[in-house]
């Protein structure tokens, strides 16, 4: 082995070693009590879901206020931009 791997080896190893000092963070604390015991999700047929998927979101009359909420929101990320 040569000098300068040697050189990178030795500071990978140190690191590797210090994580396994490192205190691991309680994941189950972050889930509440009621969902840990709650029941399991009802199963739905892929029927349903994929019949849900295809389905327009949106009709006319949200297509333009959607449009004019864009055109708001580039109009402030101008005013924003320029200051």
């Amino acid at each position: 082995m040569t000098r300068t791997a040697t050189r990178l080896i030795l500071p990978a190893l140190l690191g590797l070693s210090l994580l396994g000092c490192t205190d691991t963070p309680d994941l189950d604390a972050a889930i509440p009590a009621s969902e840990q015991q709650g029941s399991y999700p009802p199963l739905v047929p892929v029927e349903t879901l994929l019949a849900q998927a295809e389905a327009p979101r949106l009709d006319d009359t949200e297509d333009e206020a959607l449009a004019a909420r864009a055109a708001a929101l580039r109009a402030r990320a101008a005013r924003l931009k320029s200051q």
